[in-house]
């Protein structure tokens, strides 16, 4: 059976053009074809069209009323066609995501604000949090985080960006050390090394080509926030290990310096993104 709206359009364009063949060569399809859709459509109204002989055509009364109205459902189909095209094509709607807290401020913000300010259909919904959320049972569209992720059923995981972690301390704390490796005698008790895990959570430190390097920190101080792990360090402390994007402004301020020998040997860890199967495409 052919579709009625495609009988339609067929029709218009054999009016628009004067003839079977006109029409046929413009829609690459055959003559008889042509007329195969304007007989649909006249069997499927029960009146007669179009007027055809062996030199010309011409619309009946039914015909030119008829074509009237064909030209103006084609035009709206074709409206429909467009408006569902441009609202595919430009983001729109809620979109709930989220980011872990200084990153999600830092890195991740700044990028969705621009995506707003471009597309004012957007909405968005933003949650600041460390820990991993679940993604479905917290309705989220969207979930930006560090690391590897632990397998969870219905999520699919690209990485979007890498970012570079940087051993630094402040600069009295290195210059004290240096000068207790000269004299050869300990350092005094303090936070030593910095750890942004959990009290008892080793440092896995990723390494080019080679897995990881788990460090245990010793020391006094187990921190679970870069802006307490940073503030720590440039209090004299310890060591501390920071997202490369964090120690660009400390480095800027001077409150805390690379330690060179160390970073060297460090490569990087990734940011990936996570979403729920079926809101993917």
């Amino acid at each position: 059976m052919m579709d009625r709206l495609t009988s339609m359009a067929v029709f218009v364009k054999a009016v628009d053009l004067g003839s079977f063949a006109a029409a046929a060569d413009v829609l690459e399809m055959s003559a008889p074809m042509v007329g195969k859709h304007v007989r649909f459509l006249e069997e499927r109204l029960g009146v007669r069209l179009i007027h055809r002989t062996t030199r010309r055509q011409s619309l009946t009364d039914a015909g030119r009323a008829y074509y009237e109205r064909c030209h103006n459902v084609l035009a709206e189909a074709e409206a429909a066609d467009a408006l569902a095209s441009d609202q595919l094509s430009e983001p729109r709607g809620r979109l709930r995501v989220t980011v872990p807290a200084l990153l999600g401020r830092h890195c991740v913000v700044p990028v969705l604000l621009k995506l707003a300010q471009k597309y004012p259909a957007l909405e968005l919904d933003l949650a600041f949090g460390d820990p991993i959320a679940d993604l479905i049972e917290g309705g989220y569209d969207l979930a930006v985080r560090t690391g590897d992720l632990t397998d969870q059923s219905g999520l699919i995981a690209r990485r979007i960006a890498r970012q570079r972690m940087v051993v630094c301390g402040s600069r009295a704390y290195l210059k004290g050390a240096r000068q207790a490796a000269l004299d050869r005698r300990p350092r005094p008790a303090s936070g030593d090394h910095l750890s942004p895990l959990g009290a008892g959570s080793p440092v896995a430190v990723p390494r080019d080509g080679q897995p990881p390097l788990e460090i245990w920190p010793a020391g006094r101080l187990r921190l679970d926030d870069l802006d307490a792990i940073a503030d720590a360090a440039t209090r004299g402390m310890g060591l501390a290990w920071l997202p490369s994007w964090w120690f660009a402004n400390a480095l800027a301020s001077r409150r805390l310096v690379a330690v060179p020998a160390i970073n060297r040997n460090f490569s990087t860890t990734a940011t990936r993104s996570g979403c729920r199967r079926r809101d993917c495409r």
